[in-house]
């Protein structure tokens, strides 16, 4: 399987479980492949937070994102009103979620292992409770 099937696979499988929590959610068409498409999600709930979501997944221990993809997430984000939020999930370890501040400065990237998306990061039920 391709790294952008994969890829394809775990935001389909995110954008569901927004679905099945009651939440409305959009896949962003392009995203990854075409310029100006600067997330994976969209979702919200009436009358609570809406937020544009960066999904990314990895079976190493260690999740770079280069600083212009999270710069362009960030300014879209400022544009549309939305919170910014990085969805990770590390194989056979489940979803995890937190602000794009809360990643580590490695040079010309940004980077979250997995140890520290766990310290940091929230589940779903706790991000996005409200």
């Amino acid at each position: 399987m391709s790294n952008k099937s994969k890829g394809s696979n775990a935001e389909r499988e995110l954008f569901k479980k927004f679905i099945e929590a009651g939440w409305r959610a959009v896949r962003v068409a392009g995203s990854g492949v075409m310029e100006n498409a600067e997330c994976d999600l969209i979702a919200g709930k009436a009358g609570g937070r809406k937020y544009a979501i960066e999904v990314k997944s990895s079976k190493k221990p260690v999740k770079y994102i280069s600083k212009q993809q999270i710069e362009q997430f960030m300014i879209f984000c400022e544009i549309f009103g939305l919170h910014p939020v990085i969805a990770l999930r590390f194989n056979r370890e489940g979803w995890l979620f937190l602000h794009p501040k809360k990643l580590r400065d490695v040079g010309n990237n940004w980077a979250v292992s997995l140890e520290e998306a766990k310290k940091k990061g929230e589940r779903f039920s706790q991000f996005f409770s409200y």
